[in-house]
């Protein structure tokens, strides 16, 4: 079974990653999701939001049963000199919906989960008052699932926006499942001139942001089992 579980939200952050490894559709909780498996790791694409991340590390936990869950994906710059494609190992992550806070064996810095895409606006209140580097929407969650169960909990998180950008509208195209509609977004986006140059942005980014965490990925669980435990959780 697999050691080293990644939690992602979607399939395009961490496709470079994932393109050659073996595929299974597994239902848990009546719910069926897509695993991809790589030796001893295998990753799940849960879909966006909290909801989402949380249902998808329960059921990674639970059909394969690794010694550590990973959640990876993009992230906001708070602070400054955060940019695209930076990698986040934070020291600590923080839940801004009840102030919870989960610590971590290394790393640097603090991630905060935040419920919807911030703006600039809500990105300098969340930097104020938790004095974080970066934004997510999933890591808190993941952390929840993974203390509830016994399982060490690592993340790993690469900047796809900057601290003043300004994400057109997407929360729409979002379903109750975490799953993002791009064929919906694409058709929305294409009837509105005036934000091209911000998709445009928008693609670049996430593109860079998601080669940087691949590559990042790719050397981690590269390491063994007991040496990745061993190091993540001294």
């Amino acid at each position: 079974m697999p050691s080293i579980a990644i939690v992602a939200a979607l399939e395009r952050e961490v496709r470079p990653l994932v393109k050659k490894w073996r595929v299974q559709n597994r239902e848990h909780d009546g719910r069926r999701l897509r695993f991809f498996q790589n030796d001893e790791t295998v990753l799940v694409c849960g879909g966006i939001g909290a909801t989402a991340a949380r249902r998808a590390t329960e059921a990674v936990i639970a059909l394969f049963h690794p010694k550590l869950v990973y959640s990876a994906g993009f992230a906001g710059a708070l602070d400054p000199a955060m940019k695209v494609p930076d990698i986040l190992r934070p020291a600590q992550v923080i839940n801004a919906g009840d102030a919870s806070s989960t610590n971590l064996g290394g790393g640097t810095g603090i991630l905060v989960s935040f419920g919807s895409v911030a703006s600039p606006e809500q990105k300098a209140k969340l930097r104020d008052s938790f004095g974080a580097k970066a934004v997510d929407m999933e890591a808190a969650s993941v952390a929840r699932a993974a203390e509830a169960r016994g399982v060490a909990f690592g993340v790993v998180k690469a900047i796809s926006d900057e601290i003043d950008f300004e994400f057109p509208a997407i929360e729409r195209f979002v379903d109750s499942e975490g799953r993002f509609s791009e064929g919906r977004f694409g058709v929305f986006a294409a009837t509105r001139p005036w934000l091209w140059p911000r998709v445009i942005r928008l693609a670049r980014n996430s593109s860079r942001a998601s080669q940087a965490l691949c590559g990042y990925l790719d050397k981690l669980t590269s390491v063994s089992k007991s040496v990745v435990v061993e190091t993540e959780f001294q």
